[in-house]
């Protein structure tokens, strides 16, 4: 019930985010050999795919590979909380198992589920998959 004089409130839609804005995420085994090479190599394929497709990065968030949930690596909480916050439209990633490893494929499927309802999109960026856009279908 709204009295006179009280404009009743609107309820507004979750903003959008910008078509362009991208976070790259980069989740790679620390080995004791040459241990920032595949992180390295995520993060060079990464700018190049944004680059070469007009993505704007915000930010390069990193994880050691570690708990098989995503869900518990600070990376991937900042990543969460970038689509929450409507400030990405794609999460890059080298290759599926940079988000869960494929022991735990559920694991994938629920959080790239989560990431389309906030409308942010996964693409990866290692050459075979990038090849066809960097998606999934």
């Amino acid at each position: 019930m709204t009295s006179a004089g009280n404009p009743q409130e609107e309820a507004t839609a979750p903003a959008a985010p910008d078509p362009a804005t991208a976070v790259l995420y980069i989740c790679a085994d620390r080995g004791t050999l040459m241990s920032s090479l595949a992180a390295q190599r995520a993060q060079e394929e990464g700018q190049t795919f944004a680059q070469r497709r007009g993505l704007t990065l915000t930010e390069v968030v990193t994880d050691e590979f570690g708990a098989p949930d995503p869900c518990l690596r600070q990376g991937w909480q900042r990543v969460r909380a970038l689509a929450e916050a409507a400030a990405v439209a794609a999460v890059l990633v080298r290759w599926p198992a940079s988000i869960a490893p494929e022991s735990a494929h559920e694991l994938w499927h629920r959080e790239t589920a989560w990431l389309q309802e906030h409308c942010v999109r996964v693409r990866y960026t290692w050459p075979p998959l990038a090849s066809t856009g960097g998606e999934i279908r």
